[in-house]
């Protein structure tokens, strides 16, 4: 099963140029609709069972807490496929803009997983990582966003054990992200090792996320299963070597920088803690043109809840909620080995301060400067942590 390339062209034929273009406009609006089909269903599902548990809530007054248990699960389903919905219609918008730079395929792969590494425990997966050096020319967000559906949809599926990998080809020499597992029996079809079966159960809306990203990255993707094992590859063109071979002065110029300060944050997830609600429109009004996934919780311990079903990349917060359930939530995430960066909205003030470089210490924004200094607290920090 070969899924790479998915806005490939069709192959020459005798059909003209004007044929060829309504095939691939075709294809297009078949690919869209697949996804869109692909979402409604993974909302139907949950929202169904949910409007269930609602209804027989609202008939008896009771609820179990197996049961409400349950409803917040379905909930926080349907919310984690809406916000997929929301990074595919932004994909699909064709106003991205792209800043490309060089970066470290490794460092990116890995600081992705060590994020996750709590969840993959929980899971029962043990992560094989064999990672050779390799240097490409991508955006920095979309990158991350890139790994982070991936290890996402592949915790999903692994049955124990995952394989992961970075090398170089030999011809063209352009770097190559593998990853492979043994999937799960999750249903009769991949039991029996179809291959129509496996991609019917495989082709999750997380999936089409992976597809879509490395489409718009111009990274061309395959996924093989071979009746045993899913094996998933991703090819990165713009390579870099000793002598930078293949990339051009406008792509040099394009962004190229190493400098942390120039890293995009798009794709980035940030949590903010806040119980009132006009901290909480300042801080979204401050954050809206940034490109962020940014969820919003009024409490520590809402906090800790969303934080057992991934860690953002930030957490904002108010300074009243700084306590002891507070400094506990920090400390699982540093238990977790993912570098979260922590800012903290203080009540008085305009004052920008930056966390200690290498120190425990943690930004603070004065609430009076929200507006202007959090999105800069949010770049450096951010840039810093990765």
């Amino acid at each position: 099963m070969n899924l790479s390339d998915l806005d490939r062209a069709p192959a020459a034929g005798v059909a003209g140029e004007g044929q060829a273009s309504g095939d691939r406009s075709g294809a297009e609006i078949a690919r869209w609709l697949n996804v869109v089909q692909t979402l409604g269903a993974e909302m139907s599902g949950p929202l169904t069972s949910a409007l269930e548990r609602v209804q027989t809530l609202a008939s008896t007054g009771r609820i179990g807490r197996a049961s409400l248990r349950a409803l917040a699960e379905e909930i926080q389903q349907v919310r984690l496929v809406g916000m997929i919905g929301q990074q595919l219609s932004r994909l699909a918008s064709g106003r991205l803009r792209q800043d490309h730079e060089r970066l470290r395929l490794t460092d990116t792969l890995r600081d992705v997983v060590n994020r996750r590494i709590h969840e993959a425990q929980t899971r029962g997966l043990v992560i094989k990582q064999v990672l050779k050096p390799a240097e490409v020319i991508v955006d920095a967000g979309l990158l991350s966003s890139l790994f982070d559906a991936l290890v996402a949809w592949m915790f999903a599926h692994a049955q124990s054990t995952i394989e992961l990998r970075t090398d170089i080809k030999p011809w063209p020499a352009h770097a190559r992200v593998t990853c492979r597992f043994t999937p799960r029996a999750l249903d009769e079809h991949i039991g029996k090792s179809t291959e129509v079966g496996a991609a019917a159960t495989l082709d999750s809306i997380v999936w089409r996320l992976v597809e879509q990203t490395a489409c718009a990255m111009g990274v061309p993707l395959e996924r093989r299963f071979d009746g045993t094992h899913i094996t998933v590859t991703l090819e990165f063109p713009r390579t870099v070597n000793d002598q930078l071979e293949g990339l051009s002065a406008i792509e040099l110029d394009h962004g190229f920088s190493p400098s942390m300060s120039s890293k995009p944050l798009a794709g980035s997830q940030v949590l903010v803690v806040a119980s009132r609600r006009d901290v909480r429109v300042q801080v979204r009004d401050a954050v809206r043109n940034m490109g962020l996934m940014v969820d919003f919780v009024t409490s520590v311990e809402e906090a800790r809840e969303f934080c057992r079903g991934g860690l953002p990349h930030a957490i904002v917060f108010e300074a009243v909620l700084r306590g002891d359930r507070f400094n506990d939530l920090r400390h699982e995430c540093e238990a977790n080995g993912a570098e979260v960066a922590f800012i903290e909205i203080v009540e008085e003030g305009s004052a920008f301060e930056i966390s200690g470089v290498g120190g425990p210490g943690m930004a603070r924004v004065g609430r009076d400067a929200i507006i202007g200094s959090l999105p800069s607290a949010l770049m450096f920090e951010l840039s810093k942590a990765t």
